[in-house]
């Protein structure tokens, strides 16, 4: 059974940083999509950040450009999400992805974590 399990969330006051961590298990996704996602309260779940299997490239969403950092550990099994310069508007719940393919996209993921909240007080 496939299971993604995310830690790292927290309080944290704006500008700091944090560093969000996705395990896999069931399977491997060295060369999947993996993906970070976030909904806030009352909002939809948005697309934040995506990194492609094999030549691991990376894609972000503008509000996060420059700030948030996606990487993968392939001996681990794991994705990463490191976030700086934190605003309130960040603020969410965070969840990790996968695909059964090598694209990252900002949708289509197969398989998804229970999420980890982030809370970024001003």
């Amino acid at each position: 059974q496939v299971q993604l399990a995310e830690s790292g969330g927290g309080l944290v006051l704006a500008g700091g940083s944090l560093r969000l961590s996705c395990a896999a298990s069931g399977r491997t996704f060295n060369y999947n999509a993996m993906g970070w996602f976030r909904q806030a309260s009352g909002k939809e779940r948005e697309f934040v950040a995506a990194i492609s299997g094999y030549r691991d490239t990376t894609y972000y969403a503008d509000s996060v450009k420059g700030r948030f950092t996606i990487s993968r550990d392939n001996a681990k099994n794991t994705v990463y999400l490191q976030m700086n310069s934190l605003k309130p508007e960040d603020t969410a719940v965070y969840y990790c992805a996968a695909r059964n393919s090598q694209w990252a996209v900002v949708a289509g993921y197969d398989y998804w974590g229970q999420g980890t909240q982030v809370t970024v007080s001003s």
